[in-house]
């Protein structure tokens, strides 16, 4: 949780886009994390280090995530002795898919049957699952891993779906992010978890792995822009399913074009909240027709 020594900024935005992807463009270290609050996100800054610079880098990352837009943005002063009450209010356990329970570290919650546990206090590399393009992989996750599988998270973040896919029976997981500050949170999460070698989470891009290196199950949550920019990358670390997620409902035609184009072939899809998530297989699979 924030250190409660000084006051906090606190800038809401008016928009459905994802907090995770938000921070991850603005590469700033100084800003203290981020949460989903209905149609808004939250982002907070120490008030001795805020400057209108910091505003127009956000707004320069909105408008690059989301040209068609310009949201509302509301900045006001939090004081530090509101800081921590906010925050931890804020961010609450929370129920996915029949077993799949995400909560911060300062909240209990009494055990159900086949409970599966994560913990993750929010951070820069915000990611708890409450985001709809989150939530609906972490839900498709506990359908499609059976057990045994190898699994990579493109863009992890927080290292949750990796984490996941590992708490309902892969083998292996491998979350793989550009953002060392998203890698440096994802180990921590790691260690909590008590995740030990079959989890392993990178700082590098797809090249990077090993050319051989071939995974039963691929992940990306990702923007539409970087989804069909790594198609071809995707399509050729997937052994047999390809999962995606970031994708605006009137984006679906040319995402899916790229991915048709780099081998793959459509399989289902789920929409939540004008998000889609997408599934894409490989031509010699017959599963998800």
């Amino acid at each position: 949780m924030p250190s409660t020594n000084s006051d906090w900024v606190d800038v809401q935005v008016y928009s459905s886009l994802d907090a995770a992807e938000v921070l991850g463009l603005l590469g700033d270290p100084a800003v203290q994390g981020g949460w989903q609050e209905n149609e808004s996100i939250h982002f907070y800054w120490p008030s001795s280090v805020w400057s209108p610079d910091h505003l127009a880098r956000l707004r320069q990352v909105l408008r690059q995530l989301d040209d068609t837009t310009e949201p509302a943005i509301v900045v006001r002063t939090v004081p530090s002795q509101d800081w921590n009450r906010l925050w931890a209010e804020s961010v609450k356990p929370l129920w996915i898919g029949r077993h799949l329970l995400i909560r911060p570290s300062w909240e209990t919650v009494n055990a159900r049957p086949g409970q599966i546990e994560i913990v993750l206090d929010p951070k820069q590399a915000f990611g708890t699952g409450h985001h709809a393009t989150t939530r609906m992989l972490l839900e498709w996750l506990e359908e499609v891993v059976q057990g045994g599988e190898s699994v990579l998270d493109v863009g992890t973040g927080s290292g949750l779906l990796a984490m996941a896919a590992l708490r309902f029976g892969a083998f292996l997981a491998v979350g793989l992010d550009h953002d060392p500050v998203a890698i440096e949170c994802a180990q921590e999460y790691a260690l909590v978890n008590r995740f030990g070698p079959e989890l392993s989470v990178q700082c590098g891009k797809l090249e990077g792995l090993p050319g051989h290196q071939m995974f039963d199950l691929v992940l990306a949550n990702l923007d539409r822009e970087t989804l069909c920019q790594l198609a071809d990358q995707l399509a050729g670390r997937t052994r047999t399913r390809l999962l995606i997620s970031g994708v605006l409902v009137d984006q679906r035609e040319e995402v899916a074009a790229a991915l048709v184009s780099a081998g793959l072939y459509p399989g289902q899809q789920r929409e939540s909240e004008g998000w889609l998530a997408m599934e894409f297989l490989r031509s010699e699979s017959c599963e998800g027709v």
